[in-house]
């Protein structure tokens, strides 16, 4: 009987702490990742002791199954620029969901009239992206008014014969006119860089004049005035009802046949079709485009034949040090928001 009452008192204890840590768990709060995101932020919501995360384990977008059996009784959900987070996912949810943190600068995949209703917070990643789609946005402008994607092909396919006087001549930056639509932290990082290389003129458009734009020399103008006299238009504006659709027949109509157009803002800011037009007639020089509607733009889409249509697949924010950056803060917001204390970077509703 001696050797007997040890082992049922072990019993005990072992139900005990199982009882422990059931009731400690039901305490967790619930997070679901929709991908797998850089090590940075991974660091920081594995040692959250107060978390229980799941996470579609993929770099591939989780499908839209996944993600409505995932958010199922989430506290917080973080997020992507891919992620569709509209009435049904927030319905799947339920009534914990208290903070969305999305890895993204913008938000317009976010149904945030829906989620404001609900009084969920909502956490996004600003500032920490600028320099990175600036410095892109540079090389794209570069890239396409120089033609070098038709100077790469050239090469691999054997139409460099010899040199030539105009062959595959472009435009420069040096005694140009530039025009930026949407002077904010993005359009005055773009327009600092792009000063050094000559440019005679900046010109910008908005809602209203930024003091900030005295640091580029930039010229507030009507739109209507900035499409006839740049030589390069880059687009970095918000995608609100006002700016969808923004850059349509009527818009190309008015640019100069040499001018180079460039969008790095958002794929909806522009008619695709409009544009494909306006390339293809000749009536503006050559166009670049780090977003598309949709995206991925299908392989057989009319822009993509042509020559002077340079597309890359949304990777403004694309470098190590950024996207590590960009991880670690929507953790911080997450955690934040699931802790009801303030953010690093609140979106407000």
């Amino acid at each position: 009987m001696d050797r007997v009452q040890p082992r049922l008192e072990r019993g005990k204890e072992d139900v005990e702490e199982d009882w422990s840590k059931m009731k400690a768990a039901e305490k967790l709060m619930k997070v679901f990742v929709t991908r797998r995101i850089p090590q940075e932020g991974m660091k920081l919501l594995s040692a959250a002791a107060e978390c229980e995360v799941s996470m579609w384990d993929s770099d591939e977008p989780v499908p839209r199954a996944e993600l409505l059996k995932g958010v199922q009784k989430a506290n917080g959900l973080l997020c992507l620029l891919s992620d569709k987070i509209d009435a049904e996912v927030l319905d799947a949810a339920g009534p914990n969901l208290k903070i969305i943190s999305t890895m993204s600068v913008g938000f317009d995949h976010l149904a945030l009239q829906e989620i404001k209703k609900r009084g969920i917070r909502v956490g996004y990643t600003p500032d920490v992206l600028t320099d990175a789609t600036a410095e892109l946005t540079v090389a794209l402008l570069l890239a396409t008014a120089r033609r070098l994607p038709e100077g790469v092909e050239e090469v691999k396919n054997g139409g460099w014969s010899s040199w030539k006087p105009l062959w595959l001549c472009g435009y420069g930056l040096s005694g140009s006119t530039v025009g930026v639509i949407g002077l904010g932290r993005i359009g005055l990082a773009i327009a600092k860089r792009l000063m050094p290389f000559g440019v005679q003129r900046l010109l910008y458009s908005g809602r209203s004049a930024k003091s900030e734009a005295a640091e580029v020399n930039g010229e507030y103008v009507p739109v209507d005035t900035l499409l006839s006299e740049s030589d390069f238009i880059v687009v970095s504006c918000s995608l609100t009802p006002e700016t969808q659709g923004l850059c349509n027949k009527a818009f190309f109509s008015k640019m100069k046949n040499t001018a180079v157009f460039i969008n790095t803002s958002r794929g909806a800011v522009v008619n695709q079709e409009d544009l494909y037009d306006a390339l293809s007639t000749g009536q503006i020089a050559a166009a670049g485009l780090d977003v598309t509607t949709p995206e991925p733009l299908p392989t057989d889409h009319p822009l993509l034949t042509l020559k002077n249509c340079v597309v890359l697949p949304h990777i403004g924010s694309a470098t190590y040090s950024t996207r590590s950056v960009m991880s670690a803060l929507s953790v911080r917001n997450l955690l934040c928001g699931l802790q009801g204390t303030e953010m690093p970077n609140e979106l407000t509703l």
